[in-house]
């Protein structure tokens, strides 16, 4: 049986669902010596923004029961290095690249969307108003809709390439938020972004991480995660991608059943390097199991 498993995203169009989350990949290099990326639905990189950022001092990164926080800080090397080096090697990898930007300014913003749609090396915009872990930019547009639908509706009116926001799961409300980046003019939304979170050392009884607080990622996001995407995928008309402790098969399946196009997979990537591959097959054994060949055909039938 022939299966199709084309992630239809609206102006976004890939040949399977499954991609690994910003932050949780680098550019693809250190993966590309496990396998070829191109077996990859796209390659969504770290965060890009407009100057180079050192992100939070150490500890950054800590264990937790069924997952992981941490507070990189968005940490890059900035756009325009990461346009002579960066994507022009992915590029030739033969996968489409979403690229996620993150800025502490509209103007930032901005011109870091622009300079990458002028690049020609990325294929989508993933808007990041959501990391919990800086002091300027992101929950500061991603916390409030009126400020995020203002950001979307400037980067849009700019942006040439399908654009997905990346909505927080810290909010009252993320239908509001997912409503407000569409009035703004999203193609799409990726959602959710970590959970905030804390550990703290009792022999040193103060918190692990340096900055105090980190972003929660792992398998204990993902009944959280889902529950959102079902709510978001029942009320605002948009592609989506999943994201939030995804680390099977039928995670991901889960998810695209409660309305996903197309999923992201993130910490699961740092305890097997294989997971992205390894769950594109898990679904494709699914759908030959239960004689599905196209997922089309369950995609939102849990709503």
């Amino acid at each position: 049986m022939t299966l199709d498993l084309t992630a239809d995203l609206g102006r976004l169009q890939l040949k399977n669902p499954v991609m690994p989350a910003s932050g949780c990949f680098g550019f693809g290099r250190e993966y590309s010596e496990f396998y070829a990326l191109n077996k990859l639905g796209a390659v969504v990189v770290n965060a890009v923004t407009l100057n180079p950022r050192p992100g939070n001092l150490p500890p950054r990164v800590t264990e937790v029961r069924a997952g992981m926080l941490n507070s990189i800080g968005l940490a890059n090397v900035g756009v325009d290095q990461v346009l002579r080096e960066e994507l022009p090697w992915l590029a030739e990898q033969n996968v489409p690249i979403i690229v996620n930007v993150a800025g502490e300014t509209a103007e930032e913003y901005c011109l870091v969307v622009e300079k990458i749609c002028n690049s020609g090396l990325a294929q989508a915009i993933e808007l990041n108003v959501s990391c919990p872990n800086v002091a300027a930019g992101g929950l500061t547009f991603g916390a409030d809709a009126r400020t995020l639908k203002s950001l979307v509706k400037q980067v849009s009116r700019l942006c040439t390439l399908p654009l997905f926001v990346k909505l927080s799961p810290n909010v009252t409300d993320v239908g509001e938020s997912a409503a407000a980046a569409k009035e703004g003019g999203a193609d799409g939304l990726s959602l959710i972004n970590t959970l905030i979170g804390m550990a703290i050392d009792l022999n040193l009884r103060k918190p692990i991480l340096a900055n105090k607080t980190g972003g929660l990622s792992g398998p204990a996001i993902k009944p959280v995660a889902l529950r959102m995407v079902y709510e978001v995928a029942k009320t605002v008309d948009l592609p989506i991608i999943g994201i939030g402790g995804i680390n099977s098969g039928e995670d991901a399946l889960e998810f695209i059943m409660a309305g996903a196009g197309a999923v992201m997979v993130g910490t699961a990537n740092f305890t097997d390097p294989y997971a992205c591959p390894r769950i594109i097959g898990e679904i494709e054994e699914f759908m030959r199991r239960q004689g599905i060949k196209n997922l089309e055909e369950i995609r939102g039938c849990a709503l």
